[in-house]
């Protein structure tokens, strides 16, 4: 039998160790046969709480991601991984030096700087709860206002990526789609170019409606799960998507990053 292979990260930062955290997540997810173990470290500000890290990084024989900003603590974690022979990933320091060398411009060596409490951040805040408050067609008025109009039958997810889009900056309002409810008249008032059709594969969201209706504990095979009223939902989709004109994007075997980034590109400019 073959032994699992294991691998220790730790991920240190000087401010909340999202940057860090994303850069390991997305080298790591091309091992799945590795067991990662993840140990994070965020507002790590000073050499003392480095060196502590350190040692238990040592001890573990861990690989050490870091984003550190601070002057002096990103060469402090180089130096203690060369001489002790653990491997380390400066996700920072080589950028904002090469940034520095080409524009000639002197870093602020500020930590959390996109973090900070700016105009982005309040109008972040503003579409997270325009995202919550025209959530399921709740309030039609929201789809005249919004960036972004997604469509889409039951399960395609529209409310989790509307909440990821308004993380974006984005304003997003949502519509399930019921072929015997009518559709709001508010939803042709909006450009095409900003709605985008939601459209699954019959299969898969038979898969996710009867996971849907198990975990309710309720019996998985309904109306609502069945292939023949799912096939029936998605053509009624699909004859409202022509008639409106916009986009369809497939979710199926999807990311909601991606399908995000497509509606985020497809946008008019």
């Amino acid at each position: 039998m073959t032994q699992e292979k294991k691998m220790v990260i730790f991920v240190i930062s000087d401010s909340l160790g999202e940057t860090g955290n994303n850069l390991a997540e997305a080298a790591t997810v091309q091992f799945p046969n590795v067991k990662f173990e993840y140990h994070r470290f965020p507002l790590t500000k000073t050499t003392s709480l480095l060196a502590g890290i350190l040692e238990k990084a040592k001890r573990l024989d861990a690989f050490v991601v870091h984003t550190l900003v601070g002057k002096g603590l990103a060469s402090y974690v180089n130096s203690y991984c060369n001489e002790n022979h653990l491997c380390v990933l400066d996700g920072m320091s080589n950028i904002i030096t090469t940034i520095e060398e080409k524009t000639g411009e002197t870093p602020l060596y500020q930590s959390g700087r996109n973090h900070n409490l700016n105009q982005s951040y309040f109008n972040r805040i503003e579409a997270l709860e325009f995202a919550v408050t025209y959530d399921d067609g709740k309030d039609p008025a929201g789809f005249e206002k919004a960036d972004i109009v997604l469509l889409g039958v039951s399960r395609t997810s529209k409310t989790p990526l509307s909440l990821y889009l308004a993380n974006k900056n984005f304003r997003v309002a949502n519509l399930p789609l019921v072929p015997k409810a009518g559709i709001p008249k508010e939803i042709w008032q909006v450009d095409p170019q900003k709605i985008f059709g939601l459209t699954n594969d019959p299969t898969i969201l038979n898969n996710i409606r009867r996971e849907r209706m198990i975990t309710y504990g309720l019996n998985p095979d309904t109306n609502y799960s069945s292939i023949q009223n799912i096939e029936k939902e998605l053509a009624f989709a699909a004859d409202l998507y022509k008639k409106i004109g916009c986009l369809i994007i497939n979710v199926s075997n999807k990311s909601i990053e991606e399908t995000a980034t497509l509606i985020m590109e497809s946008l008019p400019k």
